[in-house]
């Protein structure tokens, strides 16, 4: 078969797969064909196939494993802005799903080096420690690890009170509203993060890392709230 040399040809065979990904020929998480097929179909070489799947995975809309084949991904779950600090369950809320929090720890105790480091707190200081699965619609979208400094409760405060939103409770019932946060963003690979059903699913993550504070800058809470890659994801605006 003869090829045929045009400057945009990769161009079109992008528009072309990017619309038959849009329109489902091909699903979420479904195989594209190999390049020797789409380069018989387009009547082009490999290269030029392999040029526009790039185009296609710079765009977010695929990813290849070598040896296996290029798929297409699975479209985000939440979309969120890292240039905002809020609420996960508004930033859920706003993409038109159902926050929910399901609770595997709930408990008190004195904070760990590291932590009273990270969080410039004494070595004595009391904590809130929770563990929880953040989901949408039902799907697991994040797992958070958060510590919260005891004496920001009242003294009748037991940890199992806490059963949704802890930003919404901040504001609910204790009349705290966070309004700064000091994050470090990391990229993390791990088996022993996610935990429930389906957690062997759950590998790679986003890792905010982060400090949250008052107006007064007292600090509310520490947590690192580990978002799943490709299910929660997030876009930052930056402007020149």
């Amino acid at each position: 078969m003869t090829k045929r040399l045009r400057p945009n040809l990769a161009d079109e065979i992008v528009q072309t797969l990017k619309s038959e990904i849009n329109d489902g020929v091909y699903p979420p998480g479904g195989k594209l064909p190999t390049e020797a097929t789409l380069g018989g179909r387009f009547g082009v070489s490999r290269a030029t196939v392999r040029s526009a799947i790039k185009e296609l995975d710079v765009l977010g809309l695929v990813w290849t494993q070598q040896g296996a084949g290029t798929f297409v991904r699975l479209q985000p779950t939440v979309l969120d802005g890292l240039e905002k600090m809020g609420s996960i369950s508004d930033s859920i809320q706003a993409s038109g799903k159902r926050p929910g929090h399901e609770y595997s720890r709930q408990t008190t105790r004195d904070v760990l080096p590291d932590e009273a480091k990270r969080m410039g707190v004494t070595s004595d200081t009391e904590v809130v420690e929770l563990r929880r699965r953040i989901t949408a619609d039902g799907e697991v979208v994040a797992y958070s690890f958060d510590l919260i400094p005891v004496d920001l409760f009242p003294s009748a405060f037991e940890p199992g009170q806490l059963d949704g939103s802890i930003f919404h409770y901040f504001e609910r019932e204790l009349g705290i509203h966070p309004t700064l946060g000091l994050a470090e963003v990391h990229a993390v690979e791990s088996s022993h993060i996610a935990w429930g059903p389906g957690n062997e699913k759950h590998r790679l993550f986003v890792l905010l890392d982060q400090l949250h504070y008052d107006r007064g800058h007292r600090l509310l809470m520490y947590s690192r709230t580990y978002f799943i890659e490709g299910v929660y994801s997030f876009q930052l605006v930056r402007k020149n």
